[in-house]
């Protein structure tokens, strides 16, 4: 969680944890739009709180010292302008300070990995997950034999896992749900519509849900289990033009599917791009997506999803945005797959978001040139220039 009243601020925050942690779900609090959190928050659902100094007409080391004083309360580091603030800071117990004004990239995130090391050997040890040493999952998630732990943090863990009554593989996600007492919807809640937006969907290039199951304070999803490996890996390996052309055609007809139920997925980048063993696409990660009809007051104030390179111009300034948005992310993943580059690069990640702004659209290398119309329509800064719906991908083909 970032809070601060500048957004330019909350941004460039945001900017450099998506740089080294790119699926980061990171909320974006304005105090002098959403007014001061209320004593009973208690941080829950949150890695890390970044807190700024600038909270309206309060202090922020009024609302720093009203955190800390929340047993529960995640680790907080705290930017301030001056030596001052960072003694008074430091004493209340503020687990990192930084200078507003001069954040060392390198600085930052080595001391949030320290912290973030910390709270995953804590949570490892709980009770609600088990460990790689264990025969079964969690008691309440029935049915499934445990195959190995893929990755955990406190309130969640995923699961590669077997389904006894099919005897197939699956990928098993568990959550516990955690009292959320800010306004917006908390991690629980949302990881139950993620569940919802993809069981609406039965579409090949989407990734297939086999099951929910939800207690009173728990609740999993079993998801289809894609063996073949990443796109990031792919390009990082090589990709030919014919594959490179057949990605683009399933990605593009898996986002007009999510996009005529009113989906966004609003983090569309070559991780979240999985592949199945006969090498054909699926679409995966919906836990940032975001239905088209849900208002602001319901997701919650400012928040602001994302990879730097694969963002769109509008969404990379904050902007609202639409399906167009998802295109442009497709057509950086397309132009990667090409070349094997990167489409815009800089040292860092407010450079990069300039660039997908104003630096011109890259020329393709000249075996390359019977897509660059494709591209070019599809990287437009502005949304009304680019191509309107994912299906005129294939049309423009």
């Amino acid at each position: 969680m970032i809070t601060d009243g500048h957004a330019d601020f909350r941004t460039l925050l945001m900017h450099h944890v998506t740089t080294h942690w790119s699926d980061a779900i990171i909320t974006a609090y304005d105090p002098t739009t959403a007014g001061h959190l209320p004593e009973e928050f208690s941080g829950a659902g949150n890695d890390i709180i970044l807190l700024g100094d600038q909270q309206g007409d309060r202090d922020g080391i009024k609302t720093l010292r009203q955190f800390l004083r929340r047993e529960t309360m995640p680790p907080v580091f705290y930017f301030g302008k001056d030596k001052e603030t960072q003694e008074t800071a430091e004493k209340f117990g503020a687990d990192a300070f930084f200078w507003r004004d001069d954040i060392s990239h390198d600085a930052l995130v080595v001391r949030m990995t320290e912290v973030l090391r910390d709270r995953k050997r804590i949570a490892s040890t709980g009770s609600l997950f088990v460990g790689d040493n264990r025969t079964g999952i969690h008691p309440l998630v029935k049915g499934y034999r445990h195959i190995k732990r893929l990755a955990i943090n406190e309130h969640s863990a995923v699961y590669l896992a077997e389904k006894e009554s099919a005897d197939i593989r699956v990928v098993l996600k568990v959550m516990r749900q955690v009292p959320d007492l800010t306004d917006g919807i908390g991690e629980f809640d949302r990881f139950l519509q993620e569940y919802e937006m993809i069981a609406e969907l039965e579409h090949p290039n989407i990734v297939q849900i086999y099951d929910l199951g939800v207690s009173d304070d728990h609740a999993h999803i079993a998801m289809e289990y894609l063996s073949g490996g990443d796109l990031r890996q792919r390009i990082t390996a090589g990709i030919a033009e014919p594959d490179a052309v057949r990605y683009l055609q399933e990605i593009a007809s898996a986002l007009a599917e999510i996009h005529e139920v009113g989906i966004l997925h609003r983090d569309l980048k070559p991780g979240n791009i999985m592949l199945r063993a006969d090498d054909s696409i699926a679409l995966i990660d919906f836990g940032l997506a975001k239905r088209m009809r849900l208002k602001q007051e319901i997701t919650g104030s400012g928040q602001i999803f994302g990879t730097p390179y694969y963002m769109s111009p509008e969404q990379g300034h904050a902007n609202d945005v639409d399906a167009r948005s998802d295109i442009y992310s497709l057509g950086v993943i397309f132009y990667e797959m090409l070349t094997g580059e990167k489409l815009y690069t800089a040292s860092n990640a407010m450079g990069i978001i300039v660039k997908h702004r104003h630096a011109p659209i890259p020329v393709l290398p000249k075996r390359f040139a019977q897509y660059q119309e494709l591209v070019n329509r599809m990287l437009a800064k502005q949304p009304e220039n680019r191509l309107q719906r994912a299906d005129e991908v294939s049309e423009w083909l």
